[in-house]
């Protein structure tokens, strides 16, 4: 099929690699405009951008698709429909109506839970045993469409936002490729109100850690929100970040260190305590806990986030 594609991180790269491998003729591939990145804070392109242009697609970075400029250059391409995985801008109306076949949007959630911006870390922080992703037939509202195709993928208890975020884009890369194959045959499926959930933007103030909350909420978090925006609570009043961890049994006060050894770092949580295996101090590196412990001042008896 002749396509366009509208993405622009690592989850909408490997779509779009998948897309190149399967023989579909990319013609048209938007992406959001480079941004400032690293120390240097170097305009960088988007993994969407730098994977176009090793192929020699041609590459557009529009700030909207509401102008008519826009819209001429999306009508001019006669595609048979234009593939979106997590592009970044509203598709107006308009837009949606170009492609003879529509708009696919590769979805990153079992739909109607988690419409929304951050369905991933969303499912790991709400507990859900499992989640997947979904192919759906946009429309004008938010991930509200007719779904086309489902893939499910389980929730593992170790899964991070980075683990999940990589089973689903794999998945996503299948789905896209097995949807296009089968595109004539498939049914829509209008979306349930029933179990509908909303997956708000990330922050990076929710990263900070609540040790009066129950220990299996924290733990979710923690995991949910590596590697972004990250967990963090502080330490004799500096940042300390938390990129794994665990529930288990355990009683004191709140935030309270119960121990500290090369098994992890213990903390006591409003019901139950939580293991962290990997923290992270100011200006250093990411570093297991039984190296972290070796190096740095945290016994028993250390009150965290005070």
């Amino acid at each position: 099929m002749k396509l366009i594609f509208a993405g622009t991180p690592d989850f909408a790269a490997r779509a779009l690699a998948a897309l190149i491998a399967a023989g579909h003729e990319i013609a048209l591939v938007l992406t959001q405009p480079d941004r400032p990145a690293g120390r240097g804070m170097k305009l960088t392109p988007s993994p969407v951008k730098a994977l176009a242009l090793e192929h020699g697609l041609r590459v557009e970075q529009p700030l909207s698709l509401r102008t008519p400029e826009a819209q001429a250059m999306l009508t001019e391409v006669a595609a048979d429909a234009m593939i979106v995985a997590a592009y970044g801008l509203i598709l107006p109306q308009a837009v949606l109506d170009i492609p003879a076949r529509g708009c696919l949007n590769i979805h990153a959630s079992l739909l109607p839970r988690w419409r929304g911006a951050a369905p991933i870390q969303r499912a790991i922080e709400a507990g859900d045993a499992e989640t997947g992703v979904v192919i759906m037939q946009m429309d004008a509202g938010l991930d509200t469409g007719d779904m086309l195709l489902t893939r499910r993928v389980a929730i593992d208890a170790g899964d991070t936002g980075g683990t999940l975020h990589d089973k689903l884009a794999e998945a996503g890369a299948d789905a896209i490729v097995a949807a296009l194959a089968e595109l004539p045959t498939l049914v829509p499926v209008p979306q349930p109100e029933d179990g509908a959930t909303y997956a708000k933007k990330l922050t990076k103030a929710e990263g900070a850690i609540d040790w009066t909350q129950d220990a299996d909420a924290i733990a979710r978090r923690i995991r949910a929100f590596n590697p972004v925006p990250g967990a963090f609570t502080t330490l004799a009043g500096q940042p300390l970040k938390l990129w794994q961890a665990s529930a288990e049994a355990g009683d004191g006060e709140p935030g309270r260190v119960l121990a500290a050894d090369a098994a992890g770092v213990v903390v006591a949580a409003g019901q139950g305590a939580v293991r962290v295996t990997e923290l992270q101090a100011p200006g250093g590196k990411r570093l297991a806990a039984r190296d972290f412990v070796a190096g740095r001042a945290l016994a028993a008896g250390t009150l965290l986030g005070a």
